[in-house]
């Protein structure tokens, strides 16, 4: 039996899934994303360009290669339309290969009104937010007043969205007044409905299940990062979706058994954008080097990331909760610089060392324990495979591997396409 194999990321998003699947997209036929929105950034670098893919599949770049949108992805029309404007230009051939699911929910104007104004009033407390309407779209998907991407077609389509309009309005009122031009928005949004018409809209759980039983190779990929899991993250920092192995099953329309490989992708430090805790942060000039040499800033904000040391205790969490088969490390040429290099092997709470990830992570006593590795203080821009790397490097690598009992398979050294060891 045929199976979907999965992407993902393993910490609280950025983890560099962009690149790994541009990658591995030539030993498929379908790259399909299985949940999130437009507040995923996935980075691309070859040819001398840089593209950045908020809703498209990063298999989009492949030729000949189809790239669907799932049901369990939340679409903003005015930025789809922007992002396939961005593809023409770079004479990218995508209206043949590029498929969205009918019952993908839409994001309208003032979801993202609401998603501003809500984020807004919480001050302090704010979740940091993307304020692209995605937590609102996946509210009202839950509570059965979303309009989906079939809905466009039908008679009713204006009735069903002023309906919804007048609701956000109505709630709306319950926020302090901030900035948003409704007509102009509405107007934008419209007229970028011909952008998304203008493709193959399909019942995406046929699609991937016809595909599959015809012998087709699919990859999921998955969006932000497993700590960022709506039911198993640092709620309430969390997105609104379930990042993990499991949204690829209720976000594409495929039973579990039909699930394959599974390739977690994790930064050779940990970074994370917006608020919430991170127990291995570093406040220092550490923390400042790791954000310059790794250019850490949003590539859908353009804010900077906290960051910080590797944190073993969350990647062995999300390494069980996703069933990874295989490990992916990212940006491990951003540590070439340091002398010593740190990793997190334990959570100190309560006067309790465990590698348990807690039920809440926002407790103000909450301090990882850590161990220094040496640096290897040299480019890695030589290593064509895994034997070429540094002894410390390699090191690394080895107790990595040593505390979670799973391979790594690939390395990135550096955000070029061709700068990818495999094992």
């Amino acid at each position: 039996m045929n199976k979907i194999d999965v992407i993902l990321g393993l910490q609280w998003g950025d983890e560099g899934k962009g690149k790994i699947v541009d990658y591995l997209a030539t030993s498929y036929d379908i790259v399909a994303r299985f949940q999130g929105g437009p507040n995923a950034g996935h980075t691309l670098k070859f040819d001398g360009n840089k593209y950045v893919l908020h809703t498209v599949p990063s298999g989009i770049f492949r030729e000949n290669l189809i790239n669907l949108i799932g049901n369990g992805v939340v679409l903003d029309p005015i930025v789809f339309q922007k992002e396939l404007r961005s593809l023409e230009a770079s004479k990218v051939m995508f209206h043949s290969r590029l498929l969205v699911s009918k019952k993908a929910h839409l994001i309208l104007p003032t979801h993202r009104w609401l998603d501003a104004a809500s984020e807004a009033h919480k001050g302090k407390a704010k979740i940091g937010s993307t304020l692209k309407g995605i937590g609102p779209t996946y509210m009202d998907k839950t509570g059965r007043n979303g309009i989906r991407v079939g809905d466009i077609a039908s008679p009713d389509f204006m009735e069903r969205y002023n309906a919804l309009k007048n609701k956000h309005l109505e709630l709306l009122k319950i926020y302090p007044a901030i900035d948003f031009n409704l007509d102009k928005e509405e107007a934008e949004w419209f007229d970028s409905l011909s952008a998304l018409t203008a493709l193959q809209v399909v019942d995406c759980e046929y699609y991937i299940n016809d595909a599959l039983n015809t012998g087709k190779r699919i990859l999921a990929e998955g969006a932000q990062g497993s700590m960022l899991d709506i039911d198993f993250g640092t709620y309430p920092f969390v997105t609104s979706s379930n990042t993990i192995t499991a949204g690829v099953c209720t976000g594409l329309g495929v039973a579990p058994q039909r699930i394959g490989r599974v390739i977690g992708i994790t930064k050779a430090y940990c970074t994370r954008v917006g608020s919430g805790p991170f127990p291995s942060e570093l406040l220092d000039e550490v923390g400042n080097k790791l954000r310059e040499i790794g250019n850490e800033f949003g590539s859908t904000t353009g804010r900077p990331r906290r960051c910080g040391w590797i944190d073993i205790p969350q990647l062995k969490y999300t390494i069980m909760l996703n069933g990874v088969t295989e490990l992916c490390m990212t940006k491990i040429d951003v540590l070439n610089a340091f002398e010593s290099i740190g990793i997190a092997n334990a959570y100190n709470y309560g006067g309790i060392e465990t590698e348990i990830v807690p039920f809440d992570l926002n407790m103000n006593d909450m301090q990882s324990v850590m161990e220094m590795l040496p640096g290897w203080n040299c480019p890695l821009d030589s290593a064509s495979q895994y034997e070429d790397l540094p002894e410390a490097a390699l090191h690394f690598i080895r107790t990595l591997e040593n505390h979670r009992g799973v391979r790594f398979t690939m390395t990135s050294t550096g955000p070029e396409r061709e700068k990818l060891i495999v094992r």
